[in-house]
């Protein structure tokens, strides 16, 4: 009987591992806490989808990564920041990925048509060479690929690099200018610089009226000092107008930069403000009659004459000069006073006419006549 209960209990076990092991289908007992929380090894998990945003978003911000790199020391590169600081003297090579690269640099280069500097396309990249820099050579430099269509180029807003290059000098604390003096025009509807930049970023820069002498301060709001710019007056007055300097100081003797004079100017905007008016609206024959067209407007705006005269088609000659004046309205404001000047000699009877004047600025043009007739 006991050899007949081991046997039946053997069985029932055998059975019961049976029903727990191979049997498929799912517990119906209730769940401990925490059971079941691993994840099988194999199963496949779907990236959430904030993931996918910063994917995108990182690729979006390579497609407009910088294309400007330098060329440094056995060929490496190096991918440059907002900023750079080389010493005076120094040579630089830059390039730009693309088969069709535009430069922007201190337009002086561009002035004094300097050898230093050497541009070149390559097939895979522009080439940038600037050799035993100098402290003038302060600025930003910058590259854009040209998308082209035919004559037709635009700039490729996603493939840009630039730098503001510092090339410091302890004799050169300001970056030099051709001149000793310089005007700077204060209009009320814009933000007025004082170019007094530095070469040397960590100095420490003043604004100084000469008369009365004293600091002027800069608050960080009306005024603010811009490394690469200078002193920005953001809402000029007439109250800020006179004759004002700039000292820097940077572990040494303070240095002063040349001089600006402030100039207010208060014109209204818009095509230019044009007269004519002949020395005399009757000539006779072998007379030489000259005819004047003037303009007021702005100081820092060019304006640009044509003409047109009775002896035109026929070639007839005539001497035409164009100058320039600024002069002091009262009460702080200045205006310059464009004219150009037409002169007939030796009037004949093909001279008598009209007498037109095109006036054009940035603005639009003005067109003004007045007529000459033979007695």
């Amino acid at each position: 009987r006991r050899l007949y209960n081991l046997l039946l209990i053997s069985n029932i076990a055998s059975f019961h591992f049976f029903l727990v092991i191979g049997q498929p289908a799912k517990s119906k007992r209730p769940k401990e806490p925490g059971e079941n929380k691993i994840k099988p090894i194999n199963k496949k998990v779907k990236p959430k989808p904030p993931k996918m945003r910063e994917r995108e978003s990182a690729d979006s911000s390579l497609k407009s990564q910088s294309i400007l790199t330098q060329v440094m020391d056995k060929g490496h590169f190096q991918k440059l920041a907002a900023t750079l600081s080389l010493s005076a003297g120094q040579s630089i090579e830059l390039r730009c990925k693309g088969s069709n690269v535009t430069w922007n640099y201190p337009s002086y280069l561009d002035t004094f048509k300097d050898s230093r500097l050497s541009i070149k396309q390559l097939d895979r990249y522009g080439q940038l060479i600037l050799a035993n820099s100098t402290a003038a050579d302060t600025g930003e430099y910058s590259c854009w690929l040209q998308l082209c269509n035919g004559n037709k180029c635009r700039k490729d807003e996603t493939k840009t690099g630039s730098t503001y290059i510092f090339f410091t000098d302890k004799e050169e604390l300001f970056v030099p200018t051709p001149s000793y003096f310089e005007i700077v025009y204060l209009n009320p509807d814009k933000p007025a610089v004082i170019p007094c930049r530095v070469t040397t970023p960590s100095a420490k820069v003043t604004l100084h009226r000469e008369f009365p002498a004293e600091e002027i301060e800069t608050d960080g709001t009306d005024i603010i000092y811009d490394v690469k710019k200078g002193f920005v007056y953001q809402h000029p007055t007439s109250d800020h107008k006179g004759i004002v300097y700039c000292k820097a100081e940077s572990q040494g003797a303070p240095q002063i930069s040349i001089k600006y004079h402030l100039l207010y100017v208060e014109v209204p905007k818009g095509p230019p403000s044009t007269t004519i008016a002949a020395s005399s609206n009757r000539a006779e024959v072998s007379d030489s009659v000259h005819v004047i067209c003037t303009v007021l407007g702005e100081p820092d705006v060019d304006v640009n004459f044509r003409w047109q005269y009775p002896g035109q088609e026929s070639e007839r000659p005539a001497i035409i000069q164009n100058f320039w004046r600024l002069i002091n309205r009262g009460t702080g404001h200045t205006t310059r006073i464009s004219k150009s000047m037409l002169l007939v000699e030796d009037f004949e009877a093909r001279d008598a006419g009209n007498y037109i004047c095109i006036a054009q600025n940035l603005q639009g043009e003005t067109t003004v006549a007045t007529r000459v007739e033979l007695s």
